[in-house]
């Protein structure tokens, strides 16, 4: 059976060969536990300490300002949890497009907490209103309310990209915490989190050809880190319950990989990307795309033409043997794209994303050109 043609990468990644060979030892023979006092506990305890020093070298950190986490769900939830809970924000300045795992846990805390939220004025592209922005801080801090700002570095569905150190010289002028939602961005991008002034960052290793279930918080030493899960002194007590070994590990290698293969992946996956967008132009009349002029080069938002086809056409790529994504896979089934709706495009076009890595070739991009081709040419094709 032909494997299909995978264009989600935003989605999750391929497991890369070299990584899960850096992850098999510590499947097999070395399964200590890294809590245990005895050498088979020690050895995992120094392959975290070793891989939670590779990953602070890589983003210009201490290695002491890393907690490995089970994802970026985890670690937004944890960094917006410290900032209300113990480090005294009232108010959160988000946007209408971030992850639900930002958008959820913000109204969550706003109803049990009575603290109160604001949305930042975004462009017709989904990229920040940086003037809204410092409005809104002076005027919290004309308020004399401490302020979490919680805003991702690269939007998940258009690509957008967040101007992160200036958004946190505005946050350090304000006297604000800032939180960066860097999952799309680390392993993507040269990232110095010191430089960037960011509070607090997270990241998680499947989307740059790690493992699933394994992710990042960074907490600046400038403010004290507080636990969100409770019951044992793991990771420095910030969080409890055994270490993920092989997967930490995991993690570890392969953002060693992916940086030093940014020069050519990124070039790669650029050129992947403007031949894509070239080629729908050509095949698809009416085809248009939703990315900032200055966007997250994995990503490829299209915008079709809207027909009797449209509420299907993951379906029907699928069907062809195509795998893309109609928005955020975590919030898939559940009435359709917020981002899109946030920014004015839900019903005017039919948006696909597709989203590449280094493992994507040109001929795939041929293939799935082809099906939507064949897709908008053809009216007769359907899901029944």
């Amino acid at each position: 059976m032909k494997q299909p043609v995978y264009l989600d990468n935003a989605a999750t990644t391929a497991l890369d060969p070299e990584v899960l060979e850096s992850m098999l030892p510590y499947m097999t023979q070395h399964f200590g536990n890294p809590s245990s006092s005895y050498s088979l506990g020690r050895v995992t305890k120094s392959a975290i300490e070793a891989a939670r020093k590779t990953v602070a070298q890589i983003l210009s950190v201490k290695p002491s300002t890393l907690i490995f986490t089970s994802g970026g769900t985890e670690g937004n939830n944890m960094a917006i949890a410290m900032a209300v809970n113990e480090l005294g924000c009232k108010h959160i300045i988000t946007s209408p497009i971030e992850h639900h795992a930002v958008l959820h846990t913000v109204e969550h805390y706003a109803h049990s907490k009575n603290l109160t939220f604001s949305y930042v004025k975004l462009t017709a592209t989904g990229e920040v209103d940086y003037e809204n922005l410092e409005a809104q801080l002076v005027n919290q801090s004309k308020q004399g309310k401490k302020c979490l700002v919680s805003l991702m570095h690269a939007n998940n569905e258009l690509g957008s990209l967040l101007d992160i150190a200036l958004a946190g010289k505005l946050c350090r002028e304000n006297n604000a915490l800032f939180h960066a939602d860097c999952v799309q961005t680390i392993g993507h991008y040269p990232i110095d989190l010191k430089a960037c002034g960011v509070h607090f960052a997270t990241a998680a290793g499947h989307k740059f050809h790690g493992p699933k279930g394994t992710g990042l918080l960074y907490v600046s030493d400038e403010v004290k880190a507080y636990p969100l899960i409770f019951g044992g002194g793991q990771e420095r007590k910030l969080r409890a319950g055994t270490e993920n070994v092989y997967g930490i590990v995991g993690f570890a290698k392969a953002l060693e990989l992916a940086t030093a293969g940014y020069d050519s992946d990124s070039k790669y996956i650029t050129e992947l990307n403007h031949f894509m967008r070239t080629q729908l132009k050509l095949a698809v009349p009416g085809v248009s795309f939703n990315n900032p002029a200055n966007s997250l080069y994995t990503v490829l938002s299209v915008c079709f033409p809207v027909d009797s086809q449209s509420d299907y056409l993951v379906t029907l790529f699928d069907m062809k043997g195509i795998c893309v994504s109609g928005g955020s896979a975590c919030s898939s089934g559940d009435g359709g794209s917020h981002v899109m709706k946030a920014i004015g495009k839900a019903k005017s076009c039919a948006t696909l994303r597709f989203s590449f890595s280094k493992h994507t070739t040109r001929e795939e991009i041929v293939e799935a050109v082809e099906v939507a081709a064949s897709i908008f040419q053809n009216k007769e094709i359907s899901i029944a």
